[in-house]
């Protein structure tokens, strides 16, 4: 285990609008709003075509390969995720959203891009005095995060 510790800073509530597309939206936000960390939940809607990483083809295989899942409608989500700067400062997020319609659900990371369907709600709680940082792992090819 590692660990480190931060304070509370701001909170932001934010709206997503339709057609956003989730982790650029909120990359752009923390570079604006000079946030090098934070956690954040939302819910809202997905649109059909958003794309998720649904875990890895096989669990210990080097070098680890992606699976995707393109949703095939709107669909309601819950997500919870982080922000943390890579090693040029650039913040990155890193965010996993349960989406479901009807009985089906899916979850995984939203990095491939997942579209907003009119709406996404997001409360953002900043994190003041991090020295947390995503730094790339070679062998999983991630950039990992060095709290």
């Amino acid at each position: 285990m590692k660990y480190s510790q931060a304070k509370q800073g701001r909170i932001f509530v934010i709206r997503l609008e339709d057609g956003d597309v989730v982790h650029e939206a909120i990359e752009i936000f923390a570079t604006q709003q000079s946030i090098s960390a934070a956690t954040l939940i939302v819910l809202g809607c997905a649109d059909e075509g958003s794309t998720l990483v649904v875990g890895p083809r096989e669990g210990r295989t080097l070098p680890i390969e992606p699976m995707t899942h393109i949703l095939q409608n709107v669909h309601e989500v819950a997500g919870v995720g982080t922000v943390f700067p890579d090693d040029e400062g650039k913040p990155l997020l890193h965010m996993h959203m349960a989406c479901g319609r009807r009985a089906d659900t899916t979850t995984g990371c939203v990095r491939q891009g997942v579209r907003v369907w009119h709406v996404m709600e997001i409360i953002l709680f900043e994190l003041l005095d991090s020295t947390g940082l995503r730094l790339l792992e070679p062998a999983s090819g991630f950039k990992l995060l060095n709290p």
